[in-house]
């Protein structure tokens, strides 16, 4: 079987859909931090007009805010058919033209996810579905990792050391991520759990700042990349956590001033960054269980190499050829 060879602009493609992806994610974070998610009591319309019949530019506050985030789930859609459809017709290995598959079938969930939640008015359902973009993302990220020119060439890199271990910080890192991503969903929709999120924290930082470390410390860029960014995000993202969390609840003197700029700028910010920053874990652990994955197939292989005194010499082929 040929090898994939790397095809720049499926790479692009790729990329280009995750970022299309932060356009509902934005708008749908705005939704929540503004309790906008009820603004229409129907869907897939709004206040019976069509998707593209209604009138979005002349509308104002919480329908303009949700009637946004339907219109940019839409665009996601529409280019997660033409991310399948590209994987599908160019990619030679199967398992990523799936993942192509596998998107548009999440995007598709996201949306009856979404219409649901608005349909029973449950704001269960909000939290899965706020819960739920964030693994769509990641994903999608992933799938723009797997036609990357680094993914492909893996096997040219040099492999650290202790690729392993950095893999198993990686998971770690990922791991305590999506439960602090729980935990802030939670409190953003549900209004449970606030000192646990706050106090979760404090592992979250342990391991990562773990992860960065460990993972820094190795001469690979295809590795130590992503964590500088996860090290620049922790920091970020921890201010961004004491902003929505003074905004929100108060500290000392400061008078909360519900849905006050400031609180939607702080919340919202700090909701998309952690979904950032979930996303770069992930990215990590994959490039990292890809080195491991070129490290022990280079040591299985090693055996035979050397075992091997057979040349090609030794042996002729019919009609002379050798």
């Amino acid at each position: 079987m040929k090898p994939t060879v790397y095809q720049p602009w499926v790479f692009r493609f790729a990329v280009f859909t995750a970022c299309v992806a932060l356009l509902p994610i934005v708008m749908g974070g705005l939704v929540t931090t503004m309790k906008a998610g009820m603004a229409f009591a129907d869907w897939p319309s709004s206040d019976g007009h069509g998707m593209f019949a209604y009138p979005w530019l002349q509308s104002a506050g919480d329908k303009f805010f949700e009637h946004g985030h339907r219109l940019a789930g839409m665009l996601i859609g529409f280019v997660s058919i033409v991310l399948a459809a590209i994987l599908w017709v160019c990619e030679k290995r199967t398992w990523v033209r799936w993942c192509g598959v596998a998107v548009l079938l999440c995007v598709i969930a996201q949306g009856l996810l979404g219409g649901q939640r608005v349909l029973l008015d449950q704001l269960g359902l909000a939290f899965l579905h706020g819960g739920f973009a964030n693994l769509v993302f990641a994903f999608m990220a992933a799938v723009a990792l797997f036609t990357s020119r680094g993914w492909l060439n893996a096997a040219e890199k040099t492999v650290p050391n202790n690729i392993h271990r950095i893999r198993t910080f990686a998971a770690a890192s990922t791991a305590v991520l999506f439960v602090q991503y729980i935990l802030g969903g939670l409190l953003r929709h549900l209004g449970w759990w606030p000192h646990q999120h706050l106090g979760f924290a404090v592992v979250v930082f342990v391991v990562v700042s773990m992860t960065v470390w460990v993972a820094r410390t190795d001469k690979q860029p295809w590795i130590w990349k992503p964590a500088h960014w996860l090290a620049l995000m922790l920091v970020a993202q921890i201010a961004l956590g004491l902003g929505a969390w003074v905004t929100k609840f108060g500290f000392g003197n400061y008078l909360v001033v519900e849905g006050s700029l400031s609180q939607v700028i702080f919340r919202t910010a700090h909701f998309v960054l952690g979904l950032l920053t979930f996303m770069v874990s992930v990215n990590l652990l994959l490039r990292a269980a890809r080195l491991c994955a070129v490290n022990d197939g280079s040591r299985n292989n090693a055996p035979v190499m050397e075992n091997s005194f057979v040349s090609p010499n030794q042996f002729s082929l019919q009609g002379g050829a050798r």
